[in-house]
């Protein structure tokens, strides 16, 4: 999309009351959740009639509909999701919402006239993984919440592909997609559309409120002239899971402010009555991280909701909204059948009835039959050019001419509800063929810092923080260590720095790279190096393992919400991994939790977060972002026997002391049995 065009208002719909009123409130476009494989499984979503007449009625307006198939599906699953979308495909939806790589691939295959478009649990947050996936047939990506006005504006600058942002919803304390937290700690998955939203709940730093993992609701509505002059594509309004009244709420102000340019302060006073928590925040759009971002859904925020308020809500929609212009022509004449044409762009229809009689008193004139034709109210149609054409000397009942009016309008309708005639693509699916690894199961390690034993130098790979000291890591390859480097997940504004140190790492020698982000994967792969893909790309079956192969990458780690049966289960040839050992990333978030309490300054890069029952939860800053880490460490030492279908497992180091981190490599490499308090993560329970 250009510059100054239109920006699209893309409205949630998680009913289809919620629909209406979005349709009604002026959305360009919605997006719904099928039945299964939606991100929001909880909403009432759609699927078979009701599906079918949610696309009718929305092409009826000219809205568009996409569709979210936005979770990572296994093995077993990934044929009836992709039967899924072809369902939504044959009901006339316009594009697809996707975040597992495999079912993305699948989906462009078997429905090729629709958009492709990669959710915001892809992660996707530089220019290099947007310009990556317009190579690959995604027709937009939406854009992760924390991104900056400068740092989304630089992604449009670099590739062709469509831009949505979100300007009004929800913000989730961890960045999209990289959100462990609540499948960790009650085994359903955010990935999966089941997060419980935990985060809501009470977590304590030092000096912070409470409920430091709470952020108030984003709101940048007031900057959709500013993105629109960027060139983003589309505003998208979060909130599937709401009410229909706060849809129409938010469409409305969102409606405003672009045709108007100016957002209308009463409007976003409305919508933080329908719903807010705290207030609103534009922190992440405007660079302005910190406290001020931080809130509650509180008792004022809940009775503002009044029943009055949401039925004067309801009242502005309860109508059909007439958005479709029509050209209306009325024929009489002497001896014919009346004759009525209703046209909408180049769609048209028509209506005959009796011949006309003469007039015995009052002839009808050609302005009381077009002030009869432009009676549309009830339908989807407003009167463009009306034209009554009309022999002298006849008559024709009112009731007539409404009668022909209503017919043609009715067969106008139809055609305008009908999904377009689409070529399905037959995809066969085979069962994979489980992969086994020859010979033994390797060891690699990740650290947060240089300090490594050398015992380690059996590893291998062993990766270190790509910003570490430039010498530090060449003098571990000097000491004969397999040294590579890891790209930290998130990398906000930050491409430029990552595409300069590895291209010197390369000069040095250092050419294996552990990338957790698909930008930063396709990034490295550009520049010649052997990339490593990390678990936070969340491949969750073979079809996302062959992509990956397809694009470039050496190996890759495995989703950790896997089960150790699922693991051995997947096929394809490119070795694969799992992280073995360590407090593992539950989240990664760009405003810390302690920016909510006593700040940066007695943080040191590594603080505690205690949950409502007295658990202790690491946090750990690499200056960019903090990552949140589980208080009960993973280890699998004595279960390595289980991980038939793993090439290798990764041994995560972050606060362990040097001989600490000597001792857990020995438990691995004489497969000890530990003893005190552990966990096994989600390899034997599983998640939703």
């Amino acid at each position: 999309m250009k510059a100054n065009n239109k920006i699209e208002v893309l409205a949630p719909c998680g009913s289809f009351d919620a629909l209406t009123a979005a349709v009604r409130s002026g959305a360009d476009a919605v997006y719904i959740g099928l039945q299964s494989f939606s991100a929001r499984a909880y909403a009432d979503n759609f699927g078979g009639e009701t599906l079918k007449e949610a696309v009718r009625y929305c092409r009826l307006h000219g809205v568009k509909v996409h569709t979210a198939v936005n979770t990572l599906v296994s093995d077993d699953e990934i044929e009836k999701a992709l039967a899924a979308a072809q369902e939504a495909y044959s009901a006339g939806v316009d594009a697809f919402i996707v975040q597992d790589w495999g079912l993305a691939r699948l989906i462009k295959k078997a429905c090729p006239d629709a958009e492709l478009h990669a959710s915001t649990q892809m992660t996707v947050h530089t220019p290099f993984a947007a310009r990556f996936l317009y190579e690959n047939g995604f027709d937009r990506v939406v854009l992760a919440r924390e991104m900056s006005k400068k740092e989304i504006e630089e992604v449009v600058k670099s590739s062709p592909v469509e831009t949505e942002v979100f300007v009004h919803g929800a913000l989730c304390m961890c960045v999209s997609g990289q959100c462990y937290l609540s499948a960790m700690l009650g085994g359903r998955s955010g990935n999966r559309g089941r997060c419980a939203q935990p985060c809501r709940l009470p977590f304590s730093v030092k000096g912070g409120t409470g409920h430091d993992l709470s952020l108030k609701d984003n709101c940048t509505i007031g900057k959709l002239s500013e993105l629109s002059n960027i060139g983003v594509s589309s505003a998208k309004i979060e909130g599937r899971m709401k009410r229909p009244e706060y849809v129409a709420a938010a469409v409305s102000a969102c409606r405003t402010a672009v045709d108007t340019g100016n957002a209308d302060k009463k409007e976003i006073d409305r919508l933080r009555s329908v719903f807010s928590r705290s207030g609103f925040t534009d922190g992440y759009y405007t660079a302005n991280l910190g406290r001020d971002m931080f809130g509650t859904r509180s008792k004022d925020d809940v009775t503002s909701a009044t029943d009055k308020l949401l039925s004067q809500i309801r009242t502005e929609y309860k109508d059909e909204r007439r958005d479709r212009a029509a050209d209306i022509t009325l024929t009489v004449k002497r001896g014919e059948a009346v004759h009525i044409t209703v046209s909408c762009g180049d769609v048209f229809a028509e209506a005959f009835g009796s011949e006309p009689e003469e007039a015995l008193k009052v002839a009808l004139t050609s302005e009381k039959a077009e002030q009869q034709l432009c009676k549309t109210g009830g339908t989807a149609f407003y009167p463009q050019n009306v034209k009554a054409e009309i022999d002298d000397g006849l008559t024709l009942p009112m009731s007539a001419i409404n009668a022909l009016r209503r017919e043609a309008f009715d067969k106008l309708s139809e055609k305008l509800s009908e999904p377009p005639k689409r070529e399905q693509v037959s995809v066969t699916l085979e069962k994979p063929v489980p992969h086994r690894r020859s010979g033994s199961l390797s060891i690699r390690a990740s650290f947060s810092d240089c300090d490594i034993p050398d015992v380690f130098r059996e590893c291998e790979l062993v990766f270190v923080p790509l910003f570490s000291e430039l010498e530090d890591i060449i003098g571990l390859k000097e000491k004969r260590f397999n040294v590579g480097v890891k790209v930290p997940r998130v990398i906000f504004g930050r491409e430029e720095a990552v595409k300069e140190r590895l291209s010197n790492l390369k000069d040095a020698g250092i050419t294996d790279v552990w990338c957790g982000n698909i930008g930063t994967a396709a990034l490295a792969v550009s520049l010649g190096m052997s990339v490593h893909g990390g678990f936070s790309l969340n491949v969750f079956n073979t079809h996302s393992l062959s992509f990956l192969q397809k694009s470039g990458l050496a190996d890759c780690e495995v989703s950790m919400e896997l089960t150790a049966g699922k693991i051995n289960s997947l096929g394809g040839t490119i070795k694969r991994g799992m992280i073995g050992y360590g407090h593992l990333p539950l989240m990664i978030m760009r405003n810390c939790p302690n920016k909510n309490g006593h700040g940066c300054k007695a943080c040191g890069g590594k603080s505690v977060i205690t949950d409502r029952k007295g658990n202790n939860f690491t946090l750990m800053c690499d200056g960019g972002c903090t990552e949140l880490l589980n208080g009960d460490v993973l280890i699998m030492s004595d279960k390595l026997d289980d991980l038939s279908g793993a090439d290798f497992i990764t041994l995560s180091f972050t606060y362990e002391s040097h001989s600490e981190r000597e001792r857990i490599f020995g438990m691995y490499k004489n497969r000890e049995k530990p003893s005190g308090k552990l966990t096994r993560g989600l390899y034997y329970r599983g998640v939703e």
